[in-house]
């Protein structure tokens, strides 16, 4: 249903139209915190991978099991 900038409307079709609009808006806040969520937790993940490696370069795994 298209409406014309000339057509005045009524309060019911008024408030209809704001609904919608502000229903857009939510989806449009859901999806960007969704997306920015998602990034955290590959920075996350990538973080943890890059501490991981770093630590058994520095990690002699062998010495350890020697002292035992």
């Amino acid at each position: 249903m298209l409406i014309r900038k000339e057509q005045d409307l009524n309060a019911i079709q008024t408030e209809v139209f704001d609904i919608l609009i502000g229903y857009n808006d939510e989806e449009k806040q859901a999806l960007k915190k969704r997306a920015s969520r998602r990034a955290l937790e590959a920075r996350r993940a990538i973080e943890r991978h890059m501490e991981e490696r770093n630590l058994t370069r520095h990690v002699d795994t062998d010495a350890w099991l020697d002292e035992a």
